[in-house]
C-alpha cells in the first residue's frame, strides 16, 4: 500500500514581490515500510519536501495523499490529528524544550493525543538507551543523547511514518552511527522512514535514495539491500474518521487544562524577573482596588451610621432668619419656639414623636477633674428619634423632665476625660456648680465636621432651660413622621401651624425653617457612594495599566517561544491548543497577581484602620470583584498575543531564529 503519494506538487514562496519556486511538479510514491533517503544540495528543496510530507506546510498546487487521504482538503484541526497520531518527527536541532526533563519531552505529544494514559515513555527511553537519564534536562545531555530523546518522542504515539530532517547533522560520527542504527531498527519493525540528509554514507543505509536538484527529482534509485517482508496491506490508524468535533471539545478537558497550567508556571519560573514585573503590575492594581473599595465602603458605612443617629423620617424645625435689604439679621429674631409649639405639633395626624432641644456649654467637674463640654437638653423620646439608646444605664422619663430632675447622660468623650476606666453610673458630677447624677452613657456617635458628637452631656429639657441655661424657648424641635411618603405634607402642615400660632403672614414663611433629614441623608449617602465608586474607578485604571503590561510581556513571550510553538504544532497541537496555552499563561499571571494583591490590599486596609484611624471595611464583594477583574484583564489582554501565536505557520515557527 502506498503510504505517501504526491501528484504534481509545487511550492512557491513569496518573500517579496518576486516569486521563488522551491518545488516543481513533484510526483512521488512511497510504500509502507520503506526506508527512503532524500538527498540534494543546499537549496534543492529537500527540507521543504519533508515538511510538506509532514503536513507542516501546504503545497502551492497539486495533491498529497497520505494513507489514502487527500490532505489538501483537511482543516487545521484534522492536520494536527494526523501529525499527532500518524507521523513522528526527528529534527536536526532536536527541538527539546529546555525546561522539561527527558521523560516530559517524550510525553509531550500525549497532551494532544486521544490516548493520554500511554505509559510507554520510560520503555521508549530505555529502548533508545536513555533509561538512566529520564529525569535529565536537555542541557545536561550530549547531542547524541538529545537526539535519542527526540526519537523516543517521535515514537510515543506509535506512528506509521517517521520523518527525520538531518537527524545526524549536529552529531559526531560515533553518535551519528548510533542514531542511524536506531532508525534502521525502527524500519525493520515496520515503520516507514523518510530521512533528509546530505551525507552519502548515511543515505547508503536507506533502501531507496531520492535526489533533488533545483526543486525537481533528478534520480530515484533503490539499493540492493534486503527489504523487510510484510503483508501487502497493513492496518493503519483510523485517523480518516470524522473526529474534528470531538477534538474541539477535548480542548476543554482537564488533562489539557492541567498541562496548560503546568506549562504556564514553568514558563513563569523560566523568566523570573519578567514574570515578577508582570505580576507586580497586576498586584498593585488589585491592591489599589481592594484598598480604595475598603476605604470607600468604610467611609460610606460610617456616614450611614452617623446619618442613622439623626433618626429616620425626621423633620427638624428651627426658627428662621430675618433679612432686611438682603442682609441676614440672625435667626430667631422674631420667631421663638416654645413647649406649646411642641404640644401642638404632636397633635398633627401622621406625627409619631416630637422632641424639643436646647443647647449650650458648661463646665463639668468630677473628683478634681474639669471638662468644658456641650450641654443638650431634651425630652424622653430623644433615644427613639435619634437612635441613641444608652449603652449603659437608662434614659430619663417624661416625669423626670417635667420635675426638672438633676439627672444626666454622658457622651463617650466626657466619660473618657473624667472617669477613665471607672464606671460613671450612679456618680455625681457638677455642671455649672450644680450637682447631677449620672444615669447613663450614650452610644458612640463619632465626629461631624469639627464637632465631636460624643463630647456632650444630655439632661432633661426643663432642667436645662430653667436650672442650667436660663432659656425660655427651645432652640429646635425634632419631629418623627410615621411614613416617608407623607413627610412633605407634614412639613407643610407644621409650617402652616407655626405661622398661625405665631401670627405670621403668608409672606413670612422664611421665619420658620424646616429641614427634611431624609432628603439630607439621601444626598449625603449618594455623595459618599459616588466617591466610593470614584475611588474604585481610579484603582481599576491602575489594573488596566497592569493589563497593558501583561500584553507586552505576552508578545515578547510569543516572540521568544516561536520555535516552541512550531514544535508543539508538529507534535499535534492545533491553533486552539496554542491559543488556550498562551491565554492561560496570562491568566496565571493575573491569578498570582490577584491573590497577592488581595493579601497586600487587605493588609494596607487593616493598617490604615489601626494606625491612621480611617474607617475601612474589606467586603467579600470587593475581593470577588477585584479578583474577577484581574482574571478578566489577563483574558482580554492575553487573547491578542495568544491568537497571534496560534496563527503562526508551523514550518515558519520552526525555522524562526
Amino acid at each position: 500500500m502506498n503510504i505517501i503519494e504526491l501528484q504534481n506538487i509545487t511550492k512557491t514562496y513569496y518573500p517579496g514581490k518576486v516569486a521563488v519556486p522551491v518545488l516543481k511538479n513533484i510526483s512521488l510514491t512511497i510504500r509502507e515500510t520503506e526506508f527512503v533517503a532524500i538527498m540534494g544540495a543546499s537549496g534543492s528543496g529537500k527540507s521543504t519536501l519533508l515538511y510538506l510530507l509532514g503536513l507542516l506546510d501546504k503545497p502551492t498546487s497539486g495533491n498529497y495523499f497520505l494513507a489514502g487521504q487527500n490532505t489538501i482538503q483537511l482543516s487545521d484541526v484534522e492536520l494536527a490529528i494526523w501529525r499527532n497520531r500518524f507521523i513522528g518527527f526527528v529534527f536536526q536541532q532536536f527541538n527539546l524544550l529546555p525546561r522539561m526533563s527527558a521523560r516530559e519531552n517524550v510525553s509531550m505529544p500525549l497532551v494532544y493525543s486521544d490516548n493520554p494514559q500511554n505509559n510507554r515513555d520510560i520503555d521508549l527511553l530505555e529502548k533508545v538507551g536513555m533509561g538512566h537519564r529520564i529525569n535529565y534536562r536537555p542541557n545536561e545531555l550530549s547531542g547524541g543523547q538529545q537526539q535519542r530523546v527526540a526519537i523516543a518522542r517521535a515514537l510515543i504515539n506509535q506512528p506509521k511514518l517517521i520523518l527525520a530532517d538531518e537527524p545526524t547533522g549536529n552529531l559526531d560520527s560515533h553518535s551519528a552511527q548510533e542514531i542511524l542504527q536506531i532508525l534502521k531498527d525502527l524500519n525493520k519493525s515496520g515503520i516507514t522512514i523518510v530521512m533528509v540528509t546530505h551525507e552519502k554514507n548515511l543515505a547508503a543505509a536507506a533502501e531507496r535514495i531520492i535526489t533533488l536538484q533545483d526543486g525537481e527529482i533528478i534520480s530515484d534509485t533503490r539499493s540492493h539491500q534486503q527489504t523487510v517482508s510484510l503483508p501487502e496491506k497493513t492496518e493503519l490508524p483510523e485517523v480518516t474518521k470524522k473526529v474534528v468535533g470531538r477534538e474541539k471539545l477535548e480542548i476543554f478537558n482537564w488533562r489539557k487544562i492541567s498541562n496548560y497550567f503546568t506549562q504556564a508556571f514553568r514558563s513563569l519560573l523560566a523568566n523570573r524577573t519578567r514574570s515578577f514585573l508582570s505580576i507586580l503590575g497586576v498586584l498593585i492594581g488589585v491592591a489599589c482596588v481592594i484598598t480604595m473599595l475598603a476605604l470607600g465602603t468604610g467611609a460610606r458605612e460610617d456616614v450611614q451610621k452617623r446619618l442613622a443617629s439623626l433618626g429616620s423620617n425626621l423633620l427638624i424645625v428651627r426658627p428662621g432668619g430675618v433679612r432686611v435689604g438682603g442682609v441676614a439679621l440672625g435667626t430667631g429674631v422674631v420667631t421663638r419656639l416654645t413647649r406649646e409649639d411642641i404640644a401642638a405639633i404632636e397633635k398633627i395626624p401622621g406625627v409619631s414623636k416630637v422632641v424639643g432641644h436646647v443647647s449650650g456649654r458648661g463646665q463639668i467637674v468630677y473628683n478634681g477633674k474639669n471638662w468644658n463640654t456641650s450641654i443638650d437638653g431634651t425630652t424622653a423620646d430623644y433615644p427613639d428619634i435619634r437612635n441613641a439608646h444608652p449603652e449603659q444605664g437608662r434614659f430619663f422619663t417624661e416625669t423626670e423632665v417635667i420635675s426638672r430632675a438633676k439627672l444626666c447622660l454622658l457622651g463617650k468623650t466626657v466619660v473618657r476625660e473624667l472617669f477613665s476606666d471607672q464606671n460613671p453610673i450612679g456618680e455625681f458630677i457638677k455642671i455649672n456648680r450644680i450637682d447631677f447624677q449620672v444615669i447613663g452613657v450614650l452610644p458612640t456617635k463619632g465626629s461631624s465636621g469639627w464637632r465631636d458628637e460624643d463630647d456632650v452631656v444630655v439632661v432633661p429639657l426643663n432642667t436645662a432651660m430653667y436650672r442650667l441655661l436660663g432659656k425660655q424657648y427651645v432652640d429646635s424641635i425634632d419631629v418623627q413622621v410615621a411614613s416617608a411618603e407623607i413627610m412633605d405634607d407634614i412639613s407643610s402642615q407644621i409650617k402652616k401651624l407655626l405661622l398661625r400660632l405665631h401670627r405670621l403672614t403668608a409672606d413670612q414663611t422664611d421665619m420658620i425653617d424646616i429641614r427634611n433629614m431624609a432628603e439630607l441623608q439621601q444626598a449625603i449617602s449618594g455623595t459618599a457612594k459616588t466617591f466610593s465608586y470614584l475611588l474604585g474607578s481610579i484603582a481599576l485604571v491602575s489594573l488596566l495599566v497592569g493589563g497593558v503590561g501583561i500584553m507586552n510581556i505576552m508578545l515578547v513571550s510569543v516572540t521568544e517561544r516561536t520555535r516552541e510553538i512550531g514544535l508543539r504544532k508538529s507534535l499535534g497541537a492545533n491553533n486552539q491548543d496554542i491559543l488556550f496555552q498562551f491565554v492561560i499563561e496570562s491568566i496565571v499571571i493575573c491569578l498570582l497577581g490577584g491573590i497577592f494583591g488581595i493579601i497586600l490590599g487587605s493588609g494596607i486596609s487593616l493598617l490604615l484602620a489601626k494606625f491612621a484611624n480611617w474607617s475601612t471595611k474589606i467586603s467579600v464583594l470587593s475581593i470577588i470583584l477585584s479578583f474577577s477583574f484581574s482574571v478578566l484583564i489577563g483574558l482580554l489582554f492575553g487573547i491578542w498575543p495568544a491568537k497571534r501565536a496560534s496563527q503562526l505557520n508551523p514550518i515558519e515557527a520552526l525555522r524562526y531564529e
